[in-house]
């Protein structure tokens, strides 16, 4: 007789195979229609809020696998927090004023030369449309739930005003001033840059030694000595009005072939080595103390005036010669020094890096081709020491790749130096995962300058200032206000079309314009200010947001990015941090660890991903992943993901066909009646719900992902679905054992799908559309498992049984091996009682939770072999094999008897 029909087996329609390409854009589609995103914040609308506030990428290029990482974490603490029972919107946004939308635009074809500000403007906002539309798909094809249809873009007229009046707090407060002083300039872009814009990178400079003859050494050294200096940057000479000494460095004076020189003592050997001096040939003739130069001078040695010596505490002897060249139109610490010894603000550079007339012979020269010609020179007027080339680590523009100066132009800026102690306290009051990251955000404001806001391009907020007959800038709230409620109407566009007299308020009177003439400022806002406002422009305008928001989570790039323009924004304007939490993710790399570029072929998109695999494989490949490094992805990395995915999908599939026949409302038992196997698997399910809360928690999607892999292969798939089979497949329908087991299978496949929606959001709408008896229309609109109290004493006696079935498992196998048995049931064991347990302590049949056919305990085993826990001993099974259950049975009625089945299953097919 066939028993087939008499065994029941796992029903479900859920598949085998994810089908994820073709199902996941269906659901979304779905989802869509029915309203999900707003159903979920109705669900919890009055409960306790939560608000991720969204860090605004560029509106520009197709989405990278970082913007999949950064997107999908945030989708998934949001999600988190919304199974928490939290009111927890997301309001995506973009970025979309600066120089890579203009760029784009030229590289399209757009001449810019050819067509008003006005027009080229709309271009710009035409262009930005086109790319968030294009990257707002790829969000939402990845299962990124969250207002799509009411972003927040920084182009938009409610926006900019917001903006606008965040400048006009910073005014009021005495923030915002203008002045010359060096900045970071990119003479390919033509414009200021903050330092969030520069990068490093290697650049192979001239090096100079340069020898200053003194002009008057007062009393301290004779005239016709030279201070020696060394730069990597010689067309910076023609601006140089002094040289910095350390005050407590000790300098020496050498003659050196009947030349005297004066370097730091602690660089002599150093000077010595660079400029090729021989040694023996050196005479120390004087020594002097830093602080005896000061006021000394020397005569520049290209033009005619001198260059005065200076007293400096950012002198260092890690290099050159302790005698700095000070340029204060070049460097930030010249131009600090500079203004105490009131030097000569000297920076003979226009816009595109090219020397003005005020450099004289030089005129017309681009800086980089003056270094060859101001070094010959320097060399015919006796002053060349030495000439060298030196690598070095030069700040470059990040968007154009391109060396950058240090130039000094006349911009606007915000003081850092005012609100710097209120900042650091407000970084000190912020949460970090990552203790070193908020010494490094405090470092970086306290070590930081006053920002520059001003750009020199077209494309941005135009800075709401004004300009009166007599050149005197205007910097007035009442005037800012009007601009902010104009810009709030009109857009920001009317700056470049109407008269300033026009963006004026009404009957505006200036002393400096005694004939009500204004003219405006040209210059737009670093686009920094625009991302730094969005606490204003989004967090206190949007109903359904908190200001401060609990967390701002971006790369770690933008602890000098968003996250420090907002918190200077913040504190300036309120006198609190925007956030109450920082974290931050790494980069994405290749598999080996280096970076994508299309030049290497190691480029990974996620739309090829979705296409080829689907978005939740991506998903999980972001749970897999430890976040705050960077991490890699490759196809092998993916496969091995796909692998995950199978088994968890598989594995569910399982727990689907197995509860198809169980009402959780008529057939589940109470806890205390479980089979004791059930309740240790039901209080290790409940560690699980204990440990992924508290991975959801902590950010620690890498740990959830290793432990939910050790629960599925481990505590489910090896041991209790294997061992249920005989349990589930052969027992009556409603057997108390069956049921019980079902009652565990369906809190774990339930509860599981639960813990994973935040994650896999497509595989488990589809499993909860597959589970029977759910009372939601989605699982999205569930909560997440409550934390369980875990009965440890239990736990603590099946998992040491757990290590006495591994000695058991592993003789099997080694029998397996010896071609003793073949299936598992075909094998009957001896087994020594463990130290610390009796079988006895173990409420449930040994053979089914060895899944033999046989289990004989014996006081010793002479001829078994020793495991860690128990001598083990296998043989073939005794008796005739069940041909429905495929047990051993030494029962007579089989075993020699009339029947082909076991008694237990002959009870069971009786009673159909």
């Amino acid at each position: 007789m066939d028993y087939k029909d008499t065994l029941l087996m796992p029903k479900t329609k859920f598949k085998m195979r994810g089908g994820l390409v073709n199902k996941e854009p269906e659901m979304q589609k779905k989802w869509e229609e029915q309203n999900l995103y707003e159903k979920k914040l109705k669900l919890n609308e009055g409960n306790t809020p939560y608000v991720l506030h969204d860090g605004p990428p560029y509106a520009n290029g197709a989405l990278h696998m970082g913007h999949a990482l950064n997107k999908i974490i945030k989708d998934i603490i949001i999600r988190n927090k919304q199974m928490r029972g939290y009111y927890a919107p997301y309001v995506p946004g973009w970025d979309t004023h600066g120089l890579p939308i203009e760029q784009a635009l030229t590289n399209k074809g757009v001449d810019r030369k050819s067509m008003s500000i006005e027009e080229f403007r709309n271009k710009c906002i035409e262009f930005a449309d086109t790319q968030i539309d294009q990257q707002r798909e790829g969000f939402k094809r990845m299962g990124i739930d969250g207002e799509w249809d009411n972003p927040y873009v920084t182009y938009k007229p409610e926006f900019e005003a917001a903006q606008i009046r965040v400048l006009k707090d910073m005014v009021e407060k005495g923030l915002i001033y203008k002045g010359k002083k060096p900045i970071y300039w990119s003479p390919v872009s033509e414009s200021s840059l903050a330092e969030a814009e520069l990068e490093y990178k290697d650049k192979r400079s001239p090096s100079i030694y340069v020898g200053f003859n003194v002009a008057d050494g007062k009393g301290i050294l004779d005239e016709g000595v030279q201070m020696v200096i060394w730069t990597t940057t010689p067309w910076t000479i023609p601006s140089n009005s002094g040289i910095a000494v350390h005050p407590e460095l000790n300098y020496v004076q050498i003659n050196y072939e009947g030349q005297e020189y004066v370097v730091a003592e602690a660089l002599l050997d150093h000077f010595c080595e660079e400029v090729e001096f021989d040694k023996d040939k050196v005479t120390r003739t004087k020594e002097i103390k830093g602080s005896e130069l000061e006021y000394v001078t020397t005569k520049h040695p290209l033009y005619d005036r001198t260059s005065l010596v200076v007293l400096g505490e950012h002198v260092t002897t890690e290099a050159g010669t302790g005698c700095v060249h000070t340029a204060p139109g070049h460097g930030d610490d010249d131009f600090i020094i500079g203004q105490k010894y009131e030097l000569d603000v000297i920076s003979p550079v226009d816009d595109k890096g090219v020397f003005t007339d005020e450099a004289g012979k030089y005129s017309g020269l681009f800086y980089d081709d003056a270094n060859k010609v101001i070094t010959e020179d320097l060399e015919a007027a006796g002053a060349l020491v030495k000439l060298g080339f030196y690598t070095h680590s030069y700040p470059h523009d990040w968007r154009t790749k391109t060396p950058v100066i240090f130039r000094a132009t006349p911009q606007w800026f915000a003081s850092i130096k005012n609100v710097r102690e209120d900042i650091l306290q407000a970084v000190m009051d912020t949460e970090f995962q990552v203790e070193w990251n908020q010494k490094r955000m405090y470092n970086m404001i306290k070590n930081r300058g006053d920002w520059v806001i001003s750009r020199q391009r077209v494309w941005g907020v135009p800075l709401p200032f004004f300009y009166a007959e007599d050149g005197q800038e205007i910097v007035d709230a009442t005037a800012i206000e009007h601009v902010a409620s104009l810009f709030e109407v009109h857009g920001s566009n009317i700056w470049f079309e109407w008269d300033a007299k026009d963006l004026l308020p009404e009957g505006f009177t200036h002393e400096g314009s005694p004939n009500g003439e204004f003219t405006k400022e040209k210059d737009i806002m670093d686009v920094w200010f625009d991302s730094g406002s969005t606490h204003r422009g989004v967090l206190t305008v949007r109903d359904n947001l908190t200001y401060p928001a609990d967390l701002y989570f971006e790369g770690s790039d933008q602890y000098r990015g968003w996250f420090n323009s907002s918190i200077i924004t913040s504190v300036a304007t309120k006198g609190i941090a925007p956030y109450k939490e920082l974290l931050s993710h790494g980069f994405v790399m290749d598999g080996q660890g280096k970076k994508m570029s299309k030049s290497l072929g190691n480029v990974i998109l996620p739309e090829k991903i979705m296409k080829q695999m689907g978005a939740d494989i991506i998903r999980l490949w972001v749970m897999s992943s430890d976040f705050e490094e960077d991490v890699r992805i490759s196809d092998d990395i993916l496969k091995q993901v796909s692998e995950v995915y199978r088994k968890i999908r598989n594995t569910f599939r399982f727990l689907l066909g197995n509860v198809s026949d169980f009402n959780p409302s008529t057939d589940a038992i109470a806890y205390d009646e479980l089979k004791e196997v059930d309740q240790f698997m039901l209080q290790r399910f409940n560690e699980m719900v204990n440990l992924m809360r508290d991975c959801y928690d902590r950010y620690d999607y890498v740990t959830m992902y290793q432990s939910l892999q050790n629960f599925i292969n481990v505590d489910l798939s090896n041991f209790y679905l294997d061992y249920g089979k005989d349990i589930l497949y052969i027992e009556k329908q409603d057997a108390h054992i069956r049921r019980s087991m079902q009652t565990v299978l369906y809190a774990i496949l339930t509860g599981l799908n639960r813990l994973l929606a935040p994650v896999l959001v497509h595989t488990a709408e589809e499993i909860y559309q597959h589970t029977p008896y759910t009372e939601m229309e989605s699982v999205h609109l569930e909560y997440l498992p409550e934390a369980k109290e875990v009965d440890t004493a239990l736990t603590a006696k099946w998992k040491h049984f757990m290590d006495v079935r591994d000695d058991v498992l592993k003789a099997l196998e080694e029998a397996r091996n010896d071609k003793v048995i073949g299936k598992s049931l075909e094998a009957k064991v001896y087994v020594t009682q463990p130290n610390g347990m009796n079988y006895s302590d173990i409420n449930g049949r040994l053979e089914q939770l060895f899944i033999v056919s046989q289990v004989e305990v014996v006081e010793s085993l002479e001829d078994g072999k020793q495991y860690d826990n128990i001598k083990v001993k296998v043989v073939h099974a005794e008796g005739t094999r069940c041909e429905r259950c495929w047990n051993y049975s030494t029962a007579p009625s089989i075993d020699g008897g009339e029947d082909d089945i076991c008694p237990r299953c002959r009870k069971v097919v009786d009673q159909l």
